[in-house]
């Protein structure tokens, strides 16, 4: 008997995506609120928690200060140029759970952070969460090509041709800005796109090849989409 193919592709569930936006909302104003409040601390004591726990180069003693460096800032204006890209581009990473964006976050602080430890000049210090920005961008840019999502893939173009300019600060020599850091942070972005892609399987099974009826077109899976988000 002939099975039926319908169930091959799972439809996007809108309540579900709306829910798991919401979360990555909440996460994002939590986070934000963090760093905001780990900056007024910081301020009123003089900015002795950037240097005590800022990343120092090739200290092994502070190699675990990559943790703690993406929640301080240098100034204000420093941490209020920052504020807007990290939840940007968190929250976009973040829509599609929760958990997989904080393993996600983890990867980028350590691919950042140790690139700055290994590679700056020892009498520097870094801090901030540009790193983690660049991450966050690359992750998204990528996410939707290796999960074969279109409408992803079209968030990643349109981010990424947006915000290209961006990569400037990643290159050599980029004067004011830790660009080992960002490099450090884009290329773990990168990577996590491919690290915690969807395993799930949206390809239909082998065996319905078989099953009487025309094959859906790429251009049918794209207006189903659209259509389940309701755009």
């Amino acid at each position: 008997m002939a099975s039926d193919d319908r169930s091959s592709t799972p439809a996007l569930d809108p309540a579900r995506m709306i829910a798991d936006a919401r979360r990555a909302f909440f996460v994002m104003i939590g986070a934000l609120a963090a760093v905001w409040l780990i900056q007024v601390a910081n301020w009123a004591g003089d900015y002795r928690l950037t240097q005590d726990f800022g990343i120092r180069p090739q200290q092994l003693g502070r190699l675990g200060d990559v943790f703690a460096a993406p929640f301080l800032h240098m100034s204000w204006s420093h941490l209020e140029g920052n504020s807007g890209p990290l939840f940007i581009f968190g929250f976009l990473a973040a829509y599609r759970g929760v958990r997989k964006f904080l393993g996600l976050t983890v990867l980028i602080t350590v691919t950042s952070g140790a690139a700055v430890w290994l590679f700056q000049g020892a009498d520097t210090i870094s801090a901030g969460a540009s790193g983690v920005i660049f991450g966050y961008f690359g992750y998204v840019v990528l996410r939707g090509v290796f999960d074969r999502n279109l409408v992803d893939t079209l968030i990643g173009v349109v981010m990424g041709a947006s915000f290209a300019y961006i990569l400037t600060t990643a290159l050599p020599g980029t004067p004011g800005v830790s660009w080992l850091g960002h490099l450090g942070g884009l290329a773990g972005g990168l990577a996590g796109a491919w690290i915690f892609r969807d395993r799930s399987g949206r390809k239909a099974p082998a065996a319905t090849a078989s099953v009487p009826g025309p094959a859906r077109s790429a251009h049918a899976d794209l207006l189903k989409e659209l259509d389940d988000l309701g755009i």
